[in-house]
């Protein structure tokens, strides 16, 4: 394959023994374009149309402190599949902090483990002492690649075609926006929260199809909280308040300690698209943290939510771990915080809430057909992780009318990114598609993109693509049809 290199960033990241800056996880500091990729097995199907983008952690510069897996700068991937070709490029998201951190040679920013002084200028986000890298979601809205962060950043725009840097997004409010923006494939909206240390806690807003900011509504909370994810249905939006939060006696001494407060429940907040505060009904259920929901509908008179409920979102330490790392790698593993796929009906007749567990397996990271977002829909496809790490190592297909489980498991060393749903082309049915993600192969020092075929799952990649150089892992993904692009562009134009 014919690879054009971009000159070299500024790194300081020295060799180290620590978990998460090697293996799987080891930072990536160049930057490519290869117009024709190179297939190693199979066939690229020809009847798809779009991009896969990812977005991944990678550290440039030597830690200030306890570096922790989410620190690291935001690099955006993105393979694009047309007429059974495929074209790859990635590039650092040049944020605010990236190009500050460039311009000293060096961190100026300490972690999520480090104290807030271990800074050496002011942080942002909810937190306030750490840097915005953007490096935890990806969305495409309105002809746009958006990088977001999980504490609430600026979010960057990225051009999808250039992956040229586009700047903050013009409508992002002055308390960030978190990561996990909702993108309605059908109106062309973006649903986005934010939150923070001061009243009223939490901001629920939309922006239309055409960029421009239509509503920001506040959501008042009893105090600092720590949401990671909301949903929407057709006509609702649907936030949470889990009782999983920052220690409120730590928190004034400005230590940042989560604790989880079992005795409080957790509370789900319902409101029109379009409404207003005055709008908020307030819905209890059972206590836990869920980083993650997976689609939400409306039934009746209630709103189903599906999405992964944590039995024990603050673990004890993870005895086998490395020395020093116990902590740290219990959080981020879900075998230890018990990551079950689970459902919530909220009755807007009479205010109840009903619970059911879906799956007893340890899954989370779940995909569906974006099409049916915000409408009934039938099949999730979740990750597996390897116990004692956060590393994808298979993928699991739930059929939620008939109950039946398909697993894919990657071969011992081969590990995966979050993989979304690519509907083939003239598809009708929900799972009429292919999964697309990324692998990166610590036995062979490679990576690569593969694609499975969502009808046959257990029949394994239709096809793997090599990447010119082995990426690092991070959290999110999402596939973009190569027409919602482009219409995004003339949305706003």
């Amino acid at each position: 394959m014919k690879i054009t290199r971009h000159p070299p960033i500024v790194t300081s990241l020295k060799p180290s023994n620590h978990p998460y800056l090697n293996g799987a996880w080891t930072p990536l500091h160049e930057e490519v374009d290869v117009d024709d990729l190179e297939v190693i097995e199979g066939q690229i199907p020809t009847d798809i149309a779009g991009m896969y983008v990812r977005n991944t952690e990678n550290q440039i510069h030597q830690p200030l402190g306890r570096h922790h897996p989410f620190d690291g700068d935001a690099m955006i991937h993105r393979i694009e599949f047309s007429n059974g070709r495929a074209r790859y490029g990635n590039r650092f998201v040049r944020t605010r902090c990236f190009a500050a951190e460039q311009e000293a040679g060096e961190s100026l920013w300490g972690g999520l483990a480090d104290p807030v002084e271990t800074a050496k200028r002011p942080g942002f986000g909810a937190h306030g002492a750490l840097k915005d890298s953007a490096s935890t979601d990806v969305v495409v809205h309105a002809g746009k690649i958006l990088a977001t962060f999980y504490q609430c950043g600026e979010a960057y725009q990225v051009d999808p075609d250039t992956l040229d840097d586009l700047g903050v997004a013009p409508w992002a409010p002055i308390d960030g926006v978190s990561a996990h923006c909702k993108v309605d494939e059908t109106t062309g909206e973006l649903l986005f929260f934010n939150y923070s240390k001061h009243p009223p806690y939490m901001h629920y807003g939309v922006v239309g199809a055409d960029g421009r900011l239509k509503s920001y509504v506040p959501v008042e909370l009893p105090g600092p909280r720590l949401p990671h994810d909301m949903a929407f249905t057709d006509n609702y939006s649907i936030l949470n308040d889990l009782p999983a939060f920052w220690d409120e006696s730590l928190l004034e001494r400005n230590i940042h300690a989560v604790r989880f407060h079992k005795h409080l429940p957790s509370r789900f907040a319902v409101l029109p698209r379009h409404g207003s505060a005055e709008d908020i009904r307030w819905f209890e259920a059972a206590p836990c943290y869920a980083l993650h929901f997976i689609n939400a509908y409306e039934d009746g008179d209630e709103l189903v939510l599906d999405g992964y409920f944590q039995e024990d979102p603050t673990p004890s330490p993870l005895a086998d771990a490395p020395g020093g790392f116990e902590h740290m790698m219990a959080y981020l593993d879900e075998h230890s915080f018990r990551s079950r796929l689970h459902r919530w009906r909220f009755n807007l007749k009479d205010g109840s809430t009903r619970e059911e567990r879906l799956y007893d397996g340890t899954v989370e990271f779940g995909m569906m057909n974006a099409r049916f977002a915000g409408k009934p829909y039938r099949y999730v496809y979740s990750t597996t992780t390897k116990p004692g790490w956060f590393l994808f190592n298979g993928f699991v297909k739930h059929d939620l009318h008939t109950g039946e489980v398909q697993e894919l498991m990657l071969e011992e060393g081969r590990y995966a990114s979050e993989a979304p749903f690519a509907p083939r082309i003239g598809g009708v049915d929900e799972d009429d598609g292919y999964l697309v993600s990324f692998i990166i192969d610590e036995n062979r020092g490679t990576s690569e993109c593969i694609l499975i075929d969502a009808r046959n799952f257990g029949a394994g990649p239709v096809c793997r693509i090599a990447l010119p150089h082995k990426i690092s892992s991070g959290t999110h993904a999402v596939w973009a049809d190569r027409g919602f692009v482009d219409a995004g562009r003339e949305s706003r134009a």
